[in-house]
């Protein structure tokens, strides 16, 4: 396994933006460790801190696109026979589809924050025939922060990056947090007008 993932940094590293828009796209590898390493990169003077962003911003965004279509197109039961390969599951479906009914559209910028939740909430917007312009921008909204943190993340943590996952953790919960009250100020204007 670890000759598997020394394979796929490598590969990351070769291709530089296009290996970071690539690896936020197919996810193989989690966004925050795919990112920490271009952070990384940036550090050593591979790529750029700007080039990385618009990579990651553009990766992370078509990523979610690509389930947003899956759930247009496809709905629910496609998503129920397919999903597995994409590792979601029907509890992934249930609950994303459960937050975007009681939320509404506005979910989908803050949602990205929250873990098991992020990925699978494109699909519920899809089904549910968000207007794509409005889900494209609620979206880039929320992967804009995420891509600068963690880019910003690897580099201060240079050659230590595969130590991500440690690094990020006192800073999800807050992020979790402000999520929340994002989504309740959300509702609370929303119920206002």
């Amino acid at each position: 396994m670890n000759e598997w993932v020394s394979f796929l940094f490598s590969l990351l590293q070769d291709m530089g933006y296009a290996g970071i828009a690539l690896g936020l796209m197919v996810e193989v590898i989690p966004s925050e460790i795919v990112l920490g390493y271009g952070g990384y990169l940036i550090l050593l003077g591979e790529i750029s801190f700007w080039g990385a962003c618009a990579a990651g911003v553009a990766g992370g965004t078509l990523a979610q696109l690509f389930l947003y279509w899956m759930g247009y197109y496809g709905g629910r039961p496609f998503l129920e026979r397919f999903g597995k390969y994409l590792l979601i599951s029907d509890h992934h479906l249930d609950l994303s589809e459960k937050w975007f009914e009681t939320y509404g559209s506005g979910v989908i910028f803050s949602a990205r924050f929250i873990p098991v939740v992020r990925h699978a909430i494109s699909i519920p917007a899809g089904i549910s025939k968000m207007p794509l312009w409005k889900f494209t921008i609620y979206t880039t909204a929320a992967v804009i922060p995420w891509t600068i943190f963690f880019l910003y993340l690897g580099m201060k943590l240079g050659s230590n990056w595969g130590t991500m996952k440690e690094a990020a953790a006192p800073y999800i919960i807050p992020l979790v947090c402000i999520s929340v009250l994002v989504i309740i100020l959300y509702l609370l204007v929303k119920k206002k007008k």
